[in-house]
Parts: C-alpha cells; sequence; structure tokens
C-alpha cells in the first residue's frame, strides 16, 4: 500500500463508486439502503450479496465474504493490492502517481521486466519445438504419460532440443543479450568460459506466478539414463522456489469455489488430477511445503487435503506438511493411496472416481500422525507405549489451540491406554501454561466476538467519533484475548497517525478481518447503541478474566492443601477481591 500517496487512494475511492465496479461482475438490484445479487465467490440461488454504496463496502451473508472496492478485484480477479489500485484507475481514467524510485530501483525494475519478457519468449521456443516434427518422440512420451493434446497445451508444455546452444541463438536472434539468458537461469557458464543451454534433451514445464506470466522452468529428463530426473531453474529475481505453488495460475478460481485445495507434489501428479477434473489442485514444486507457500494458498482457502506419495519420502513429509499447515491456521485432511501408488498413477489406473473416493475418505490430519505413530511402536507394551507418547507429545506444542490441544492429548492417552494426566505431566511448561482453560461462564467473550466489541465495530463505521472517543478511554491490557483486537487496534493506530476514516480501515484490513468488519457493519443497528457504555463492558470483561485466573490459582493452592492464608494465597486473596470492587463500580 506504500507505493501509492494515501490523497491519491482517497481520491481514486472516490470516484471508483463501488456499485459500478462490482455490476461489471454481479447484477445487482436495491433493496433500501444496498444493493442486492448472487454472490460471485459462491454459488447461491438466493441472493445474499449485499453492496453498500454510502459506506463503500461489500458483505455476503452466506460466504463472509466482505471488504471495500480494492477488496472485491483482489478476492475476484486474484490480484495484488496495488493490480487493483492499477485496474481502478485504468477504469475511471484516473493518472497513477509518478512514483519516486531510486537509480538502483529503476534498474531493478527494469531488470525484473526483461526477465519476464525472457521467459514469456522461451516458453514460446519451446511450445514451438515440442510442435515441430523433432517433437514427435516427446509428443508420444506425453501421450505414453495419459496427458492429452490438450491439457499440454493448457500446462505449456514444451521441448529443449538436445543441441549445445538452440536456445541460446533463438533468443539472442530475437534481441536478448546473452547476460540476460545467463541472469535468467536459460545458460549456464561452465568454467572454461563456455556459455551453453541449460536446458537440454528435456520436457519443459513451465512454472508460472499466480498472475499467469511464466518465471521458472523444470525441466524433465528423457532418456532412461539421464541425470537429473528434473533439472529446474535456479532462483532469480522474479523466482523464489520457496514462495512458488506450481499450478495455482491455473487452479486459484476453482480452489476459491470449492472450499479446499487438493495438495500435490509433482507436475504429472498435478497434470493427472487437473485432466481429471480436479482443478482445485497445486503442486509444491517437488520441494517440502514451506511457511511461505503456505502463507500463499492461504489467501485462497482455509483447507487443504494433503496428497502426497505413500513411500517413505512422502509419507515424512506428508507429516511435516500437516503440523506445519495447522501452525498456519489451516484445516487439514490426509488423503491416504495404497502403496506404490501416487496421485499420477492412481487417477490413470482407477479415474476420477477412484480417486474422488480417496477424497472422499481423508482423514484429519490428527488421526493421521497418531495412526502413524503408533504403527512404528508395540502399543502392546509399556516400553512401546512409552516411546509412542515421547514420540507425537512435541506435536502438542505445534497445536495453536488449546482445545485442540486437550483432544490430542486424551486421543494419545486413549490409543497409549495410559492416563491423560501422566501425559499432561510430560509437556512442557511453556505448553501447559500459555493460559488457562476456562470455560465460557468463567472467561467471558475469549475467542468469540463479544456483543461490546460489535458495538464498537459497527460504529467505527457509522459513527466513528463516538467509537473512537471510547476506543481512547482504553488500554492494551482492556484488548487482550478479544477476538477483534486486531481491528480495534488498527483504529487507534490510525488515530494516532491522524489518519482514521472508515474507508481507510476497511482498505487496511486482511481478507478475514474485512469479512468480520462488513459482516457487523451490515447490520442494520449496533449490538450496543452507547459507544462509551461498549467500553465499559470490555473493561469489565478484562477485570472479569483477571478474576478467573486469579479463582483457578486460589483454587489450586487450596486443593493442595496450603496449610492457612499463606503469603501467596493471601496476596491472591487481596489482588481477588480489588477486582471484584472494580467490577462492582463498572456495574
Amino acid at each position: 500500500m506504500a507505493l501509492f500517496p494515501q490523497p491519491f487512494i482517497d481520491e481514486l475511492k472516490q470516484h471508483a463508486d463501488i456499485v459500478v465496479v462490482i455490476q461489471d461482475y454481479v447484477s445487482l438490484k436495491k433493496a433500501g439502503a444496498t444493493y442486492k445479487g448472487l454472490c460471485p465467490f459462491h454459488g447461491e440461488k438466493t441472493p445474499s450479496f449485499h453492496v453498500n454504496r454510502d459506506k463503500g463496502f461489500f458483505h455476503c451473508f452466506g460466504c463472509g465474504a466482505g471488504g471495500d472496492v480494492f477488496k472485491f478485484l483482489e478476492l475476484r480477479e486474484s490480484i495484488a493490492f496495488p493490480d487493483a489500485v492499477r485496474m481502478l484507475a485504468q477504469r475511471f481514467g484516473m493518472t497513477l502517481p509518478e512514483l519516486e524510485q531510486s537509480d538502483a530501483q529503476r534498474a531493478s525494475t527494469a531488470e525484473r521486466e526483461s526477465l519476464l519478457k525472457v521467459h514469456e519468449a522461451a516458453t514460446a521456443w519451446f511450445r514451438e519445438q515440442l510442435a515441430a516434427p523433432g517433437g514427435a518422440r516427446v509428443r508420444a512420451q506425453i501421450a505414453g504419460r495419459g496427458v492429452t493434446p490438450e491439457t499440454s497445451d493448457a500446462l505449456g508444455l514444451g521441448f529443449a532440443p538436445p543441441g549445445r546452444e538452440t536456445l541460446k541463438q533463438a533468443l539472442t536472434a530475437s534481441g536478448f543479450s546473452q547476460a540476460l539468458l545467463l541472469r535468467a537461469g536459460l545458460l549456464v557458464q561452465r568454467d572454461d568460459g563456455t556459455v551453453l543451454d541449460r536446458f537440454r534433451n528435456r520436457l519443459m514445464i513451465p512454472i508460472a506466478r499466480e498472475t499467469g506470466s511464466v518465471i521458472a522452468f523444470g525441466g524433465r529428463a528423457l532418456e532412461p539414463d539421464q541425470q537429473p530426473k528434473y533439472l529446474n531453474s535456479p532462483e532469480t529475481p522474479i523466482y523464489t522456489k520457496s514462495r512458488t505453488l506450481y499450478g495455482l495460475n491455473l487452479s486459484k478460481a476453482a480452489i476459491r469455489e470449492s472450499g479446499f485445495a487438493v495438495l500435490v507434489e509433482g507436475y504429472f501428479d498435478y497434470a493427472q488430477l487437473f485432466q481429471a477434473g480436479f482443478r482445485s489442485v497445486v503442486a509444491s514444486c517437488g520441494t517440502a511445503l514451506t511457511t511461505q507457500q503456505a502463507q500463499q494458498l492461504r489467501r485462497f482457502t482455509p483447507k487443504v487435503v494433503l496428497s502426497f506419495d505413500p513411500d517413505a519420502a512422502g509419507q515424512g513429509a506428508t507429516e511435516k506438511s500437516c503440523e506445519m499447515l495447522v501452525a498456519e491456521g489451516f484445516e487439514v485432511n490426509v488423503a491416504i493411496l495404497p502403496a506404490g501408488e501416487d496421485p499420477d498413477t492412481y487417477v490413470r489406473a482407477h479415474g476420477r472416481q477412484g480417486y474422488a473416493g480417496r477424497l472422499k475418505a481423508s482423514r484429519p490430519y490428527l488421526d493421521y500422525l497418531l495412526d502413524r505413530a503408533g504403527a512404528r511402536h508395540n502399543l502392546r507394551n509399556s516400553e512401546g507405549r512409552a516411546r509412542f507418547v515421547a514420540e507425537v507429545l512435541p506435536i502438542v506444542e505445534r497445536i495453536p489451540d488449546r482445545t485442540r490441544q486437550e483432544l490430542f492429548v486424551e486421543a494419545v492417552a486413549g490409543k497409549a491406554g495410559v492416563a491423560g494426566d501422566s501425559i499432561w505431566a510430560q509437556v512442557p511448561k511453556a505448553v501447559t501454561h500459555r493460559g488457562p482453560s476456562l470455560s465460557s461462564s468463567e472467561l467471558p467473550g475469549l475467542g468469540q466476538v463479544t456483543k461490546a466489541e460489535k458495538g464498537l465495530i459497527w460504529l467505527l463505521i457509522h459513527r466513528p467519533e463516538h467509537a473512537l472517543a471510547a476506543l481512547e478511554s482504553l488500554d492494551s491490557g482492556d484488548l487482550e484475548g478479544l477476538a477483534c483486537r486486531t481491528v480495534l487496534d488498527l483504529a487507534l493506530k490510525l488515530t494516532d497517525d491522524k489518519g482514521f476514516s472508515p474507508s481507510v480501515l476497511l482498505e487496511r484490513l486482511n481478507t478475514g478481518e474485512a469479512q468480520l468488519v462488513t459482516g457487523i457493519a451490515s447490520e442494520s443497528e449496533p449490538h450496543v447503541h452507547d459507544a462509551a457504555e461498549c467500553a465499559l463492558i470490555l473493561k469489565r470483561l478484562r477485570y472479569e478474566r483477571e478474576r478467573a485466573v486469579l479463582q483457578r490459582e486460589i483454587d489450586r493452592l487450596q486443593q493442595e492443601g496450603a496449610a492457612g492464608p499463606g503469603e501467596e494465597l493471601q496476596a491472591l486473596l487481596v489482588r481477588k477481591y480489588e477486582l471484584i470492587q472494580r467490577i462492582d463500580e463498572l456495574a
């Protein structure tokens, strides 16, 4: 967002009528103070998608999608914020401001543009070689893998001939410099100074960023003794392997529509699933899934089905990916294939219906991890059970949610035939003391949006001056543990920077926050009408949470048989009654 000055963004929003923009995609009808239509982000027969022209936001009551005009384009076109700004500026005839760049920045921008152009040219050339008479044997190999010409075209497959300088000669003749081809990783320079094509006698698989621009290649060996089997482009200013998901450019719309992604390992796993109609599939480019790849995928879906090879390496990658995806907030299932199969071979042998059955039978990741660990130990004797528990204990630390931790420990205890308390005793204190596990009656509002939060958010959009005054009366402790804390913190930060407006707030929210805020703002009236009362409620809830924590500690000390009111217990009791007094004063 820092690419464009805020005054320009504000002016663009004034020109870019959100109703006009969305009507390019959705048929809208006036419905009271808003406009209504069928949601473009999920299938529905009854309109639940609303657009508020006056406040400049949209919200779907069916799937929860919401945000401002920029967010709509980001979601609908699967583009980043700067690209949404450029689209709107072009649509409404506004000139983008000149961006100040240093000489180094201008050179970097020019180089990246040149690298994209040379990859585009290389892709076209590789495809020409595949279609030429010399590519006949490669086309036969592709067909032998069960890939149709239509799928080959959709994936942009090509052929790098065996000549040492064929690509080099073709692209330099087209005006690209040898230095650029080296920088792009299309050529390689030997120790003796000889410059050759990197990819020779290989099936070429273009790797694209999510917008569709080719940024790298995977080259598959064509001969049985050719090494390595896969030769990939090196990392460049436009390509970072750990940040790229293969096929996302073709599958992102289907992933968003279906609500989940099938994650596979290899290029041909992807090709077979894509061809069989499983369009919500992506591949990790043959590498272990990274946090950056997970975060990229999280923009499109919160659910993933892992479908890796069933061999030891594939299952090891599955376990690591499961844990990392869960830590990134995904709901994860694992599709299990028979030994010796992978998604590519399984679909070819069993067809769409067979693989669909495997997806339907996919198991939650925790069940999968427990079964895998249990299979490695003899749970019929005490030594095997102890080793099993020791192996799965680290998983508890990586589960971000306390309730799921407890459910997992119960499952471990049941499988090992031991008491849950004995397992908790082995879990590091840093995990067990992240926070007390309190019931909803003990800890009002934790993990859910309270009426006071909803009231403040509604007022931030509709009557911001009242809401901001109430927010500024709170301190950071009052917001601790609230489901909407990030939104309220952002509103305060914008106020401190003298830059708050409902429009700017909506603009700065991520997708999940925008859904929450627009959903609340779409309601006809706030849950709590007075902003000052919202602030008092939040303060009172804070004191209630602190009192609950104290009471839990008091109960623990008393259960341990503390003889009389010792110093620690006495201090806790004094603090408890001070909190009760504060709660009463706010009632």
